[in-house]
């Protein structure tokens, strides 16, 4: 989490679990309290394209 920052405006994420093993985060999201920005994190992986680069 120390090396992550948000991609649009290099703040630092929060994390948030919804579902984790005893290794690792399946599901849950980032968040950037800076610019109000949430990054999913789908089957282990978080998406951390700018909004308008998701789809």
């Amino acid at each position: 989490m120390d090396i992550l920052a948000c991609p649009v405006c290099k703040g630092g994420l929060e994390l948030s679990v919804d579902e984790e093993n005893e290794q690792e985060i399946v599901t849950g999201s980032l968040y950037c309290p800076k610019c109000a920005q949430h990054y999913p994190i789908v089957d282990r992986i978080p998406n951390l394209l700018p909004p308008e680069q998701r789809n």
